[in-house]
């Protein structure tokens, strides 16, 4: 098949899909008749990358293979298309996502250690729900707690083909610069409800699991006399039952 005619069919195939196609996915719209191998697809859409590299579109690789999508720069105009605004982010989002993208597998009781606070559950089934983060397994210790991992839908949100792309922790100086893409607007704006969310969640998460060296001692107004009392109201309530029968 000549390049220019697969380059055609192949724009079709990419313009017309609804998520990222593989090279093998590609391939397999083909017939042996066809003639077309994997080098052909990978020159063709090389071909493609570089025909629309001054155009308001481009075609990127991702995890899950090649897609079409506009290009960031021309973002302020293309979002006017949808009334509803992008969705935020909390600061304490961000901070357990990164910590599954860079330390995965991990356990949710080790975000907790590393973050100082309990991770809400409200974050986790956030995450979930956008397929940004799996259970991948569990780990073999005692209540063999869920190990956290990130998905391939992930990295084709963030247009990563693999975690190797991701940055260095020592390069990332503000992360509202190195993904955009998340919208998270002013932090004053977006942390104050979250936060204040957040710790009611904890308290009410980790109430039954208060130490007790961290009560005061003026409230357990246990002592002998107290104990004392009571017994006698138990002995004289049973007295009673027993005249009464």
């Amino acid at each position: 098949m000549q390049i220019e005619k697969l380059q055609n069919i192949l724009e079709a195939l990419l313009i017309s899909a609804e998520k990222p196609l593989s090279i093998d996915k590609l391939l397999g719209f083909f017939q042996t008749e066809d003639l077309v191998n994997r080098n052909d697809v990978k020159q063709a859409l090389a071909l493609i990358q570089e025909t629309f590299e001054a155009r308001g579109f481009e075609l990127i690789e991702t995890a899950s293979g090649f897609r079409f999508q506009t290009k960031s720069e021309y973002k302020q105009w293309v979002t006017q298309h949808w009334d509803e605004k992008p969705a935020r982010y909390s600061r304490a989002l961000l901070e357990t996502l990164a910590l599954i993208v860079y330390r995965q597998p991990i356990t949710r009781a080790e975000i907790e250690d590393i973050r100082g606070v309990a991770v809400s559950s409200n974050i986790i089934k956030t995450l979930q729900e956008r397929d940004w983060i799996r259970v991948v397994g569990h780990k073999e210790v005692p209540g063999r707690p869920a190990l956290l991992g990130t998905t391939r839908q992930f990295l084709d949100y963030f247009n990563l083909k693999s975690l190797d792309e991701m940055p260095s922790l020592s390069e990332i100086q503000d992360i509202d610069k190195l993904y955009p893409e998340l919208d998270l607007g002013p932090l004053q704006d977006l942390t104050e409800a979250a936060d204040e969310q957040e710790k009611e969640e904890e308290e009410d998460e980790h109430i039954e699991d208060k130490p007790m060296d961290i009560f005061d001692i003026d409230e357990i107004e246990i002592n002998e006399s107290s104990i004392d009392s009571l017994n006698a109201k138990i002995k004289s309530e049973a007295d009673q039952e027993s005249n009464d029968i």
